[in-house]
């Protein structure tokens, strides 16, 4: 009996303590939920092992003795620590004022549709490092796969079996020239006209390679290349030089461009950007706040998802 108590020097503490607070063992008792003689063994385990004497008896009152009030004194803080350890678990697990969150996306997302939501995020918590990976291609499925990241924001095609995608918002493709392009004047473009240019795309290993591609061979129609140049910013940089023309995604539009900017959602498909989580991971607090941010917030200049719409590829341009 006296080694099983040994083994619970938690269950000692809290009975001696609890009886020391009260000045008796039938309300350390009551206050446990365990019977008078549990706790008496309690104490008297202590006692033995600590070899000292805790408690003297003066008339009906229980009293410390000075050993006992050392210990008190001791003990208290730590068993109220211990009491309460189930409930500041709790707590601290959904605290989201601290801690780090990793997102992995693209340059375009980066760029254009995450600013404003890292900024409301940053502003709420500014204790939380929030870091952003730039990724291309395929990397930010596969640093989310390897636990790398949170979760990814992008658009995605064909989801996996091991993903899910949760759409924000959807995005038409437009036609972008320098000032001035003969395409501006036309007052009805058709996809033979605009296949007739040199265009300026993204490297062909990203997905608005293959939307164009599809949409000029679905058709029939032969088109040529000019330069592959990485990122919309570089893109439209050499557009405005008059080297080509190009198809990009009107989140990549600010307005503060000198271009021409035609709208192309009738040749090209939308582009729909969406939080892609990896199945069965449990989402830190911190990115349940930021993803809650994403889905539940209007996009300006974006048309909020219809679950009628297809999610296009996973866009890392």
């Amino acid at each position: 009996m006296e080694h099983r108590y040994k083994q619970n020097r938690f269950q000692q503490l809290r009975g001696f303590c609890y009886a020391a607070a009260s000045g008796s063992i039938s309300k350390a008792a009551g206050r446990m939920f365990l019977s008078q003689p549990a706790v008496s063994q309690q104490i008297q385990s202590l006692e033995n092992e600590l070899g000292v004497t805790l408690f003297v008896r003066r008339r009906a009152k229980m009293q410390l003795t000075h050993d006992g009030e050392l210990l008190f004194q001791m003990a208290q803080s730590l068993i109220g620590e211990l009491e309460h350890l189930d409930q500041k678990f709790r707590n601290r697990r959904l605290e989201i004022d601290e801690g780090h969150l990793e997102i992995a996306a693209g340059m375009s997302t980066i760029l254009y549709l995450l600013p404003k939501y890292v900024e409301i995020f940053r502003r709420a918590h500014p204790k939380i490092e929030l870091r952003l990976n730039q990724v291309t291609g395929m990397e930010g499925l596969e640093q989310l796969r390897s636990g790398l990241v949170d979760f990814a924001v992008g658009p995605l095609n064909h989801t996996p079996d091991d993903l899910e995608f949760h759409p924000i918002v959807s995005y038409d493709p437009v036609l972008i020239t320098s000032l001035g392009h003969p395409l501006a004047h036309n007052e009805k473009i058709t996809l033979a006209e605009i296949s007739r240019h040199p265009l300026i795309l993204p490297p062909r290993n990203l997905s608005t390679w293959p939307m164009v591609d599809g949409a000029f061979k679905k058709h029939g129609l032969s088109y040529r290349v000019a330069m592959e140049v990485g990122g919309w910013e570089a893109i439209k940089k050499y557009v405005a030089l008059g080297m080509g023309i190009s198809i990009i995604i009107r989140i990549g539009i600010t307005g503060e461009e000198k271009l021409e900017v035609i709208p192309a959602g009738e040749f090209f498909p939308k582009r729909t950007y969406g939080v892609v989580l990896r199945k069965g991971r449990l989402l830190t607090p911190q990115a349940r706040r930021f993803i809650s941010l994403l889905l539940g917030s209007s996009v300006k200049n974006g048309t909020p998802f219809n679950p009628g719409l297809t999610t296009p590829g996973f866009l890392h341009d």
